[in-house]
């Protein structure tokens, strides 16, 4: 292998997530359009805080496999159309201790449905450094954990 060759080392995941939260619409979307709220209902996160409108920097600890990440980093809200139900937003974030990080990029879209609201998540995770070397299934494992334990946070908040 050349010179540096896992220090770049890049992965790229996409995949789509989706739950149901049992509150109506309009509700789940107020909630998830103030990001310091939402952000207190996935797992892990440590601190956020507003830099500007729509931009905000946080903290966020996981283990993924036999590795405790500690990433800093930047979400930014690209869009938000309650017309029609959307929202894009954009994560960068970095383990400076583990040397690599995540830039990912979000689409949220709400459909009502019986029961609640089907929330659909659909990412584009790219995979930077040391942090790569876990593979595809070993994160998408992952993302699916903390999505499930998301939405558990994110109906109890909602529901109380």
């Amino acid at each position: 292998m050349g010179r540096g060759a896992g220090v770049g080392a890049r992965n790229a995941v996409t995949f789509a997530q989706e739950c149901v939260i049992p509150v109506e619409r309009e509700r789940l979307w107020d909630f998830l359009m103030e990001v310091p709220k939402v952000a207190s209902c996935v797992p892990g996160v440590e601190s956020v805080e507003a830099v500007d409108a729509g931009a905000y920097k946080g903290g966020l600890r996981v283990r993924v496999g036999p590795i405790r990440l500690s990433l800093q980093g930047t979400m930014t809200v690209e869009e938000q159309d309650r017309s029609s139900w959307r929202a894009r937003m954009r994560a960068e974030a970095n383990d400076r201790r583990v040397g690599g990080g995540i830039r990912a990029r979000m689409n949220l879209t709400l459909a009502s449905e019986e029961g609640g609201t089907r929330l659909r998540i659909e990412t584009d995770l790219a995979i930077l450094g040391r942090i790569g070397e876990f593979g595809q299934p070993v994160i998408k494992k992952k993302a699916d954990a903390l999505l499930e334990e998301f939405a558990r946070n994110l109906g109890a908040a909602l529901v109380a």
